[in-house]
C-alpha cells in the first residue's frame, strides 16, 4: 500500500508515524511515498524559515515533499490513496481524481456538523457531541461520504489542544484498522446529511475577544442581559450567537487554547498616562460555586497582560488592585 500524505501541524504527525509502522514492508520500506504541505513562512527578525512539522518529518525519514498539491501530477510517484490531516487549503479534482481510491479526510467532528476549520472549538463552545469522521473527499468542503465515524466525550478539562490531539490520535487507530478492507472494496460509504450541515471558519486572533462587561459579570456569577456573536460559527446561514454565561465563556477559554487564547480589555488607571486600557490574555480558568448565593463563578487561572509574563489570578489582582472590566 501506498500514501500520499496531506498535512501540517505537529498533532497529526502521530498519524503519519502510525501508518509508517502499520504498513511498512518488511524490508523497512515506509508506506508514504510522498508527503504535501504548507511551505516554509520566514519568522523572527531575521526572517528564519520555518518548516512544517509534517515537512520535518518527511525530511528525516527521506520521503519526497511538496508544497503544491498539484506537483504530484508531474511526477513519477504513484500512489494507491491520498489520506488528508489538516492540511490547510482544498485540493483541486485533477489531483483528487489522480489517486485510484480517493483521498481520505480525517475531520475532528461528527460531520455534517461543523464543516469548515475550527470543528473542534465549535464542539467546545457548543458542548455537541464530540467525534472524528473519516470521509472521501470530493470537489466541495467535507461534504464527501462517510467512511467511519465514532463518537467522543468532552472532558471537563479538555481544551483545543486535547480533545483535537485525542480525536487524531484515535482517527489514526480507526485509519489503520480499515484501509485493508476499504482497498479491497469492502467498506460501505454513507452519504452524509447534508441538510443538517453546519459551519466554521478559520479563526482570527480578534475573533478570541471577550467584551469585559460580559467577563465582569461572570466574574460575580451573573449571567449578562443579552447575546454574545461568535463570529467562526455558522448555523442555519446565521451567525451562532449564545448567551454570555459564566459557563459558556469558560467554555470560550477552553476553546481558544492553544490559539489564540481568549483576551479581554482591562482598565487599568494607573498603567500609562495615555491609556488605561490594555489587553489581558486569559490563559486558563475554572468555575466554581460561590458559598454564598450558589451562583457559579468563572475564576481565572492564570492571566498575561500585554507586555508582561504570565502570572496566577491571584498575583495579577494583588499587582493590579485598581483594575476594572467594564
Amino acid at each position: 500500500m501506498k500514501i500520499v500524505f496531506f498535512g501540517t501541524p505537529d498533532y497529526v504527525v502521530p498519524i503519519l508515524e502510525k501508518l509508517h509502522k502499520a504498513f511498512k514492508s518488511r524490508f523497512g520500506e515506509t508506506p508514504i511515498a510522498a508527503v504535501v504541505t504548507q511551505k516554509p513562512q520566514p519568522v523572527g527578525r531575521k526572517k528564519i524559515l520555518d518548516y512544517s512539522p509534517v515537512d520535518t518529518w518527511a525530511h528525516k525519514k527521506n520521503v519526497p515533499i511538496f508544497f503544491d498539491p498539484k506537483d504530484i501530477l508531474q511526477t513519477t510517484i504513484l500512489a494507491d490513496l491520498g489520506i488528508l490531516a489538516s492540511y490547510g487549503s482544498l485540493i483541486p479534482d485533477k489531483v483528487i481524481s489522480a489517486f485510484p481510491h480517493g483521498i481520505l479526510n480525517i475531520h475532528p467532528s461528527l460531520l455534517p456538523r461543523w464543516r469548515g476549520a475550527s470543528p473542534v472549538q465549535a464542539t467546545i463552545l457548543t458542548e455537541e457531541l464530540a467525534g472524528s469522521t473519516i470521509m472521501k473527499i470530493d470537489d466541495k468542503l467535507d461534504h464527501g461520504p462517510i467512511v467511519s465515524q465514532f463518537k467522543d466525550e468532552i472532558l471537563p478539562e479538555d481544551t483545543t489542544q486535547s480533545l483535537r490531539q485525542r480525536l487524531f490520535d484515535r482517527s489514526a487507530d480507526v485509519l489503520i484498522n480499515l484501509l485493508p478492507a476499504y482497498i479491497e472494496g469492502k467498506v460501505k460509504l454513507r452519504e452524509q446529511e447534508h441538510r443538517e450541515a453546519t459551519f466554521t471558519h478559520e479563526i482570527k486572533k480578534e475573533d478570541a475577544f471577550i467584551p469585559p462587561k460580559f467577563l465582569n459579570a461572570a466574574l460575580q456569577g451573573q449571567a449578562f442581559k443579552g447575546r454574545w456573536t461568535i463570529p467562526f460559527i455558522k448555523v442555519n446561514d446565521q451567525t451562532y450567537n449564545v448567551q454570555p454565561t459564566t459557563y459558556n465563556l469558560f467554555n470560550f477559554i477552553r476553546a481558544m487554547h492553544p490559539w489564540p487564547i481568549a483576551w479581554t480589555y482591562v482598565s487599568l488607571e494607573q498603567a500609562t498616562k495615555d491609556n488605561s486600557l490594555r489587553r489581558l490574555k486569559i490563559l486558563k480558568a475554572h468555575i466554581q460555586k460561590d458559598l454564598v448565593t450558589s451562583n457559579l463563578l468563572l475564576v481565572p487561572d492564570l492571566v498575561q497582560l500585554e507586555g508582561k509574563s504570565p502570572v496566577s489570578w491571584e498575583q495579577f489582582r494583588q499587582g493590579y488592585p485598581e483594575a476594572k472590566f467594564s
